[in-house]
């Protein structure tokens, strides 16, 4: 619910362009529906396993599976074009650090409480049938509502994103654009469009506008993509072309259902190029100038990263009613078999604190961090700390899921998408 969606669109970024910028398209529906399927099956099955795999691993595993598919399958057969490498190299780093953050932290927390704290009450494994003591139930309700938090505001958002881009494809008049923004951010959209639009065409020469500024401002987003005089001048075009539809509107809801489609094409062009010349250095060097067009590019991205609250609640359901219902064997892996020895108070709430503070610091970066993974790894460091020592089969097996999880989802969510396109293909469906 207080999510920022940061996590949810820089997952989304991972995506195909030309399928993000035509999701309503058959093939943009047989993308995102592959993709899920494939994450679904294979969370399910270690699900079934008892083995506590990575959900984030799942979903990215697939959105390259289906990228790789993509690219392969289109007129180019290239493996760098059907992925963001980028940012899934920026992703990956993510999901492989945090994992030994969760190790190593919780281990030095843990040895901090037995330092710091000698009530031997806190270093006891619970009693069946026997609750805690009040003052130690009070510390881990605090830790497991803070893991929970911090997992519906990190994990939550994957879905949430993902919804998104669908809603976006079947119903773009209503969930194309924000349509809560304010008549002053459509002004200043307008104005800022326009400014700068003038700026290039002062700098570049003549514009170039419609498809071809498109085609141009697509193909530069890709990870290839080179800054050029084209790329500038579609650019211009661009913002041109946002100005005009936007001058004399007062609100995105008075614009019809294919024009918002338009805008948000448009929005999203513009924002993506803008961002990735900033990070090559390649914008006018004025201070003035590119502030404006950071600033253009902040408001496009917020009136087109959007989620609406209904989306937030049934993600937040969702994953409050998979957690009820399928709990207990993954729930008995990290408390009875990961260690020797059953999990004690502080050991359980050290590997949780720790969970909690790294999921944060990636919503913070808006980058997804796998939940299992850090609580896992935590739980393994407060063993190693504890001098409990670890179950290595049960090691063994978790640490497989994991290796696994990403080449077979890639090859899973490959798989169903080459499928889907020659099904498509063969019904002659668009």
């Amino acid at each position: 619910m207080t999510s920022t969606g940061a996590v949810a669109f820089g997952i989304v970024s991972l995506l195909p362009v030309e399928l993000v910028l035509n999701v309503g398209s058959a093939a943009g529906f047989a993308m995102v529906f592959s993709l899920l399927i494939s994450a679904i099956v294979w969370n399910l099955g270690t699900w079934w396993l008892g083995l506590p795999a990575s959900s984030s691993h799942t979903l990215i595993g697939s959105i390259i599976g289906v990228g790789l598919a993509n690219s392969l399958l289109g007129p180019a057969h290239s493996v760098t074009d059907g992925v963001n490498w980028a940012k899934a190299q920026e992703v990956g780093i993510a999901l492989l650090l945090s994992p030994l953050v969760g190790f190593a932290v919780a281990a030095l927390l843990m040895i901090v409480l037995k330092i710091a704290i000698k009530n031997p009450s806190l270093f006891t494994a619970p009693e069946k049938g026997k609750a805690p003591p009040l003052w130690i139930r009070g510390i881990l309700m605090l830790t497991c509502t803070g893991v929970s938090f911090a997992h519906g505001s990190n994990d939550g958002q994957k879905g949430m994103g993902l919804i998104v881009l669908i809603l976006v494809g079947i119903l773009p008049g209503t969930y194309a654009l924000n349509l809560a923004t304010d008549q002053k951010t459509v002004a200043m959209l307008a104005t800022e469009a326009s400014r700068i639009s003038a700026v290039l065409e002062q700098q570049n020469g003549e514009p170039i506008t419609g498809q071809e500024a498109n085609n141009s401002l697509s193909k530069f987003i890709k990870p290839e993509g080179k800054p050029s005089q084209e790329v500038t001048a579609s650019l211009a075009g661009m913002c041109a072309d946002i100005a005009t539809r936007l001058g004399n509107v007062t609100s995105f809801e008075t614009l019809s259902s294919a024009e918002r489609s338009d805008v948000r094409t448009d929005l999203y062009l513009v924002s993506k190029t803008i961002a990735k010349l900033d990070k090559a250095g390649a914008l006018d060097a004025s201070p003035e100038i590119l502030e404006m067009e950071r600033s253009l590019a902040k408001h496009a991205e917020d009136a087109i990263d959007h989620i609406p609250l209904w989306v937030k609640i049934a993600v937040a359901l969702a994953l409050g009613l998979g957690t009820m219902i399928g709990y207990k064997r993954i729930v008995r892996t990290v408390g009875e078999k990961i260690g020797k020895s059953h999990l004690t108070y502080a050991q359980g709430a050290s590997a949780e604190a720790v969970a909690m503070g790294t999921i944060m610091i990636g919503d913070h970066f808006g980058l997804p961090i796998s939940t299992t993974h850090v609580l896992s790894s935590g739980v393994a460091g407060t063993m190693a700390a504890n001098g409990s020592g670890v179950q290595m089969d049960t090691v063994r097996n978790i640490l497989l899921s994991w290796v696994l999880t990403l080449p077979v989802c890639i090859f899973l969510g490959a798989l169903l998408f080459a499928g889907a396109l020659n099904a498509i293909a063969l019904l002659g469906v668009r």
